[in-house]
């Protein structure tokens, strides 16, 4: 019994020391993604999304129709207006919030044009991501796939 009690005195003093070393980090949105069409629920694209100074983005890295790898943004404002959708960082300025959601960015929507404030929850031990972009107090939500 003593042995028992000093295994799990050690057990204990082990998992309070990785944590206090970030070992059990908190699950983030970086990586690759399959995004999710939320009407169709087909696959439309692979997007990466990156940190940099604790601030992510996201680009599209594959579109998966073959007959749309050539479209444009014709429906984007400024600079993105009538560019290449593939390569396009569609992500922008998302920072991690103090719940594990990460937020206060913003995602573009290739197809339609507008911009959305986001909200990235990542869900099932970070194989799924909700993907909620709001525009004033409509949203839409989403439900990408991690690929890698």
């Amino acid at each position: 019994m003593k042995k028992l009690n000093k295994l799990a005195l050690l057990s204990t003093l082990a998992a309070t020391i990785f944590a206090s070393q970030g070992v059990f980090a908190a699950i983030t949105p970086v990586g690759l993604w399959k995004t999710i069409d939320e009407d169709t629920n087909q696959a439309k694209s692979y997007v990466r999304i990156t940190q940099t100074n604790g601030v992510l983005s996201g680009k599209v890295e594959t579109i998966l129709n073959p007959s749309k790898q050539n479209d444009i943004c014709s429906k984007c404002d400024d600079e993105l207006k009538d560019q290449p959708i593939l390569g396009m960082t569609i992500i922008t300025g998302v920072k991690a919030q103090d719940d594990g959601v990460w937020g206060d960015g913003e995602i573009l929507d290739p197809t339609n044009g507008k911009t959305y404030t986001l909200q990235l929850t990542p869900q099932d031990e970070g194989k799924k991501l909700e993907v909620r972009g709001y525009i004033g107090f409509f949203y839409r939500n989403q439900y990408w796939l991690k690929v890698e």
